[in-house]
């Protein structure tokens, strides 16, 4: 587990254990201490605002474990929209597109490893998503009343994480950049 920052926070480890780049190069947006996947990172602040800005609605795809096997009434709630709490307010979720999927066979194993029970079965959703609150596919995943157990981002726009593995990056190419933005 890594926090996704390079300044030093308590005993964690950081972007700066693993990378060796250019100080003004900065995450967009982030991935919660108990999230994987990808990361973008950057020294165009135009890139940074446009990304972060609240009502920018790029998308984001995430692939979900979760503890249980959702029905159709709980995946049709994902996809519409479901409550959850966003900075102590209540908050309607965006409509999502959420559909169940195989597990990830290329994935590697989670370190330290998700918990397991044998009389309890999980299962994988990709998540599409254009809002990024705090926690937001945990919570909604929640609300429907199947708890995340691992979450991986695996596209921004149409950058996807391809079998990149933990700890490794690229450069994407200017004819790339355009992809973060599609819809």
């Amino acid at each position: 587990m890594v926090m996704s920052q390079f300044s030093p926070e308590g005993d964690k480890q950081t972007l700066a254990d693993y990378l060796d780049i250019d100080k003004d190069i900065y995450p967009v947006g982030r991935l919660d201490y108990d999230s994987e996947g990808l990361l973008l990172l950057s020294n165009d602040p135009a890139i940074n605002k446009r990304l972060l800005h609240p009502n920018s609605r790029h998308k984001k795809t995430y692939f979900v474990q979760v503890e249980g096997i959702p029905d159709e009434q709980a995946l049709q709630s994902l996809r519409n929209g479901v409550t959850i709490s966003a900075k102590g307010k209540r908050h309607r979720t965006q409509p999502a597109k959420v559909k169940c999927i195989p597990p990830p066979e290329w994935l590697p194993e989670r370190h330290p490893p998700i918990r397991f029970r044998k009389n309890i079965p999980t299962s994988w959703l990709a998540i599409e998503i254009k809002e990024g609150k705090n926690r937001q596919v945990r919570k909604m995943t929640a609300a429907v009343g199947f708890p995340t157990l691992r979450l991986i981002r695996v596209a921004i726009g149409n950058i996807e994480l391809s079998k990149l593995t933990p700890g490794s990056y690229r450069h994407l190419s200017a004819n790339e950049l355009p992809l973060l933005f599609a819809h």
